[in-house]
């Protein structure tokens, strides 16, 4: 609702940028499958409706994070070994490399980089 809404004033240039989850390429345990669904979802939806604008000049796309330092996943919290176990990076991102990479795709230089997934996930999906 909220893209269909942002098109309705995006003119050319303008850039559609979704938050999912690396869980939408890998699930590495039980007990997300709801979770994993959606944001398997969202990745469907980001390729379709770069089809649908692109003609617009608009691009959509998706950052799928893995692990990152926030109150809600900290970097010191009780799920780190299992979690870091599974990446090949052995560490949580930062918000700031979360960030760099919503940046760039909002910047001019990614204007041919529509109806991708990028996962900036420590590898945890390589």
């Amino acid at each position: 609702m909220a893209s269909q809404a942002a098109l309705g004033h995006m003119g050319s240039g303008g850039r559609i940028i979704s938050i999912g989850s690396c869980f939408a390429q890998r699930v590495p345990y039980g007990g997300a499958t709801l979770y994993a669904m959606s944001k398997s979802a969202l990745i469907g939806f980001t390729k379709g409706l770069a089809r649908e604008v692109g003609e617009r000049g608009i691009t959509v796309n998706v950052v799928d994070p893995g692990s990152t330092d926030t109150e809600m996943n900290p970097a010191d919290g009780p799920a780190v070994a299992a979690e870091l176990e599974l990446m090949a990076v052995k560490r949580y991102a930062v918000p700031d490399e979360i960030a760099a990479a919503v940046a760039y795709l909002a910047s001019a230089e990614s204007g041919f980089v529509t109806g991708a997934s990028l996962a900036i996930d420590g590898g945890l999906s390589a």
